[in-house]
């Protein structure tokens, strides 16, 4: 692609971006706007940093499958479909076992490889059963500036996106193995925003944990962050560029001041959507210490 239809894109989602924004903003009051410099600078960000390649061979992996529970089209809100995965023998109806559920939220590209890999991973490790929830109608892509339209087209409609989740957390609720009473919430970039979100607007159905990696926006407003009743944990790097520093500071100083428990982990050099395999910004070393952090966090709130 050169470098004319590059620019003529970054424009044209930009414009996109800043003519939804309104209809965003009542959904996430109160949080400081961006410029239309700094949208336009963090599209073009995106799209040259973090576009899919099959360069990491983590990308091609086999899904860890064995011992679990697959299913693939698992409707739970509105005819959409979620990957469910959990361990093979919670289906024995004869044990009774009840074990705590994930929420896992997709990134922009929609449901992947990378996050049905993610998901299957952490059903293993933990013994839990995860919910790979869908905000895009079944679509997914490896364009950066159609995901951005998907972005812009599920943001038209936030109260759509907490259904959503809600519904997730009720179906989660409703499995016979699941102990409704421990359900997490984990997401990341724009599924990090939306985990976030979802502890916003857990009233019905409390969660014990949320996790977002590099999710924005941060919401820092006492009136919102009043709201939130479960831990959270944030993995940010300090060089994403639609991420400041500075936003992390104030993210942490506000849960801080509102009492809310929290870990917040900034990795040096690194920018955003680090923890992708797939991505041109992969960091293994530091990929594999956060996800250390996050199995110790939900084990910390699940017993």
């Amino acid at each position: 692609m050169n470098n004319k239809i590059i620019f003529s894109s970054i424009i044209f989602i930009a414009f996109c971006l800043i003519s939804s924004s309104t209809i965003f903003s009542h959904f996430i009051p109160k949080i400081k706007a961006q410029t239309n410099a700094e949208v336009i600078a963090n599209i073009s960000m995106s799209v040259n940093n973090t576009k899919i390649t099959n360069e990491n061979p983590d990308l091609n992996a086999n899904q860890p499958t064995d011992g679990l529970t697959v299913k693939k089209d698992i409707k739970y809100f509105n005819g959409t479909s979620g990957y469910l995965v959990y361990p093979s023998d919670l289906s024995d109806k004869s044990s009774h076992k009840k074990v705590p559920a994930v929420i896992m939220i997709h990134e922009w590209w929609g449901i992947n490889d990378n996050i049905r890999t993610m998901a299957n991973t952490l059903a293993k490790q933990g013994g839990y059963v995860v919910l790979a929830v869908d905000l895009f109608n079944g679509k997914s892509t490896e364009d950066p500036n159609q995901a951005m339209q998907f972005v812009n087209s599920a943001k038209n409609n936030p109260q759509k996106i907490i259904s959503n989740l809600k519904d997730a957390v009720s179906y989660l609720s409703s499995l016979p193995f699941v102990n409704s009473s421990k359900i997490a919430s984990i997401g990341w970039c724009f599924g990090g925003g939306q985990s976030l979100q979802l502890a916003l607007h857990s009233e019905d159905h409390p969660l014990v944990a949320t996790i977002l990696y590099y999710g924005t926006p941060l919401v820092i407003n006492k009136t919102d962050l009043t709201k939130i009743k479960t831990p959270i944990l944030g993995i940010f790097g300090d060089q994403d560029k639609s991420i400041p520093l500075s936003k992390i500071k104030s993210f942490e100083s506000a849960l801080s001041q509102e009492g809310i428990e929290h870990q917040i982990y900034v990795y040096k050099g690194l920018g955003h959507a680090f923890a992708n395999p797939s991505g041109a910004n992969y960091a293994s070393k530091q990929t594999s210490d956060a996800w250390e952090k996050t199995i110790v966090f939900l084990k910390k709130y699940f017993e």
